[in-house]
């Protein structure tokens, strides 16, 4: 799907009230310009979360959550981008633009009959579960009631090879929609037959609640594969979905944990338990896609799997699915059940809280990681260290900065004898680059200030006409007050809010941010006259820049006529300054 404009979101922005938005969700109180509550994304007493009707954008300092209405949809509705944009535009009475391709209307039409398809054969197949003896005696015999069945919309595919095409494929536009949607098959003569056939049905839910693929289980562990899912479809990508996470959402306002499973089944029975955090992957090893989705909706990830080889296996690839994606503040654990158990057995035998308590007592990812790489390493040897700092380099490389990673290469460190036990004794600073903006020293203040104005309101920028000359000053943060600028004069109309927006997972975002939050002395007119001595001072260190970028050129190499015009110039311009 092509790009949303940025032109599209400023507007959506401009029109959606963040005070309405988030007070919808949140008990807010006017304090002054702004309102306050107490922070939605962390436990606190007081009222550190703030939103500004001003700038269009939250900030809390007392954990550093912020953003537009649009995150705050994504961070507090957990929804994707796309599904906050199509809510926010939707209260707007907007009409997203999906793309500029003539063709993009006709897809949305594909797929909303596709939805469509798939939700009568979620209906059909609950019909037959309530006619089906066999199934729902197996249900029974799981222990699943009622509530959950409905919850996740249970169901039952009829024996037999026409069940489903008799009932829904009435033409041919039915069952060529039915098809696209993966639920039938096709034998070598071309013959077209339900795919789903004596199989308890688990729909497989999106973001949004709608079906879009279904799992089927068999009653017997002899009768074919234990589970079949739908193929891949223009709805379904069976890496980027996990089962149950739809109903989790629903079942829970803040999810403080996930759990991952690995059965459909044992998702439906922690839920009848009581453990309504669970989560299943669709017949697939953890992929990075899932570990960015477990992460955006739970700060803590319990992988749950058998506790036989393969399980160790399957423990390994989500580990290393995770392992980029391990920012501080996020957790990782590892459960492995003993062996002929899954947690579906293990729930119904030992209850909930027998459950939690294994879950308690799960193995830290960071244990996980150094006790799989040295299980046939023999640590007391030279060779043995040297291996396991070969394999561990590079995986730990791929951890964002920050403290975890910082005490994971000393744990290296410390089984290996190399780089980290030097200065085992004091804490190890993490060795980060310095932000481009926002540093309290004297030279950098003037690129701040203007940084600053331009965050309490965008549209000053305007005011400089477009003169502003300081391109390449070696000044931390130029870059970036360069930046600010060309979007406010491309997107005049561009509020705080969508201004952060465009930095949204940069580096800078989090000073920004911080600077916004601050209330700033004086008024609109004191705050153009800043930026605009601000611009002229950084007009004025360019030419001194350059003059002793010449003078240095001048002492290694000499110069040519150019230089010398160029030199004259600047000298004459610096004698102005100084008249």
């Amino acid at each position: 799907m092509a790009r949303i404009p940025d032109a599209f979101i400023d507007d959506l922005l401009a029109r959606s009230d963040i005070v309405e938005v988030v007070g919808s969700r949140v008990p807010l109180k006017r304090q002054g310009k702004e309102y306050a509550a107490r922070c939605p994304f962390h436990d606190e007493r007081s009222a550190s979360f703030t939103v500004s009707p001003t700038k269009q954008f939250y900030h809390c300092f007392g954990c550093g959550a912020h953003g537009t209405a649009i995150s705050f949809l994504m961070n507090y509705d957990r929804l994707e981008f796309l599904d906050a944009v199509d809510e926010l535009a939707k209260r707007a009475g907007m009409e997203v633009p999906r793309s500029e391709n003539p063709r993009s209307a006709q897809q949305q039409d594909d797929s909303r009959e596709l939805y469509s398809a798939l939700d009568a054969a979620t209906k059909f197949f609950q019909k037959n579960l309530e006619g089906s003896e066999k199934a729902r005696s197996y249900l029974d015999g799981r222990g699943v009631d009622e509530e959950n069945r409905a919850r996740f919309q249970i169901g039952y595919a009829p024996d037999g090879y026409s069940g489903l095409r008799d009932a829904l494929g009435k033409d041919e536009r039915r069952m060529k929609l039915l098809d696209r949607a993966g639920l039938f098959s096709k034998n070598d003569r071309g013959h077209v037959y339900d795919k789903f056939r004596d199989r308890v049905m688990f729909p497989i839910f999106d973001r949004r609640g709608r079906v879009i693929a279904f799992g089927g289980r068999v009653f017997e562990k002899d009768d074919g594969p234990k589970y079949l899912n739908s193929p891949e479809t223009a709805l379904f990508h069976k890496g980027r979905e996990l089962y149950g996470l739809w109903q989790v959402r629903q079942a829970n306002q803040k999810i403080e944990r996930l759990i991952v499973v690995e059965g459909y089944m044992d998702v439906v029975s922690l839920f009848q338990f009581g453990v309504t955090q669970a989560v299943a992957t669709l017949g697939t090893a953890t992929t990075p896609d899932h570990a960015e989705l477990l992460f955006r909706n739970a700060p803590d990830v319990f992988f749950c799997f058998d506790g036989d080889a393969a399980g160790r296996r399957a423990g390994w690839k989500a580990l290393e699915s995770v392992l980029p994606r391990m920012k501080d503040g996020r957790q990782a654990f590892f459960l492995f059940l003993p062996d002929g158990e899954d947690p579906d057995s293990i729930v119904r035998k030992e209850g909930a809280e027998a459950f939690d308590e294994r879950l308690k007592q799960a193995t830290p990812l960071s244990q996980f990681f150094f006790d799989e790489l040295t299980r046939e390493i023999n640590l007391g040897t030279l060779d043995g260290k040297a291996r396991l700092a070969e394999r561990a380099k590079p995986m730990l490389a791929q951890i964002p900065d920050g403290a975890f990673g910082d005490l994971m290469k000393q744990q290296l460190g410390q089984l290996t004898g190399l780089g980290g036990n030097a200065q085992a004794g004091r804490p190890q600073m993490p060795q980060r680059a310095a932000p481009r903006t926002i540093q309290p020293v004297a030279k950098r203040s003037l690129v701040r200030g203007a940084i600053a104005v331009l965050l309490q309101q965008p549209s000053l920028a305007l005011t400089l006409g477009g003169k502003h000359h300081f391109q390449g000053l070696r000044l931390a943060g130029v870059e970036l007050l360069l930046e600010l600028l060309g979007l406010v004069e491309q997107r005049p109309d561009i509020s705080t809010g969508a201004l952060l927006e465009h930095f949204d997972g940069r580096e800078e975002q989090a000073s920004l941010h911080t600077l916004a939050a601050q209330t700033l002395a004086g008024d609109e007119a004191m705050w153009t006259v800043e930026l605009h001595d601000a611009v002229g001072q950084l007009e004025k260190q360019l030419l001194f820049q350059r003059i002793d970028d010449l003078n240095a050129k001048q002492r290694q190499q000499g110069l040519d006529d150019t230089d010398k015009y160029e030199m004259r110039e600047l000298l004459k311009a610096r004698a102005n300054l100084r008249l």
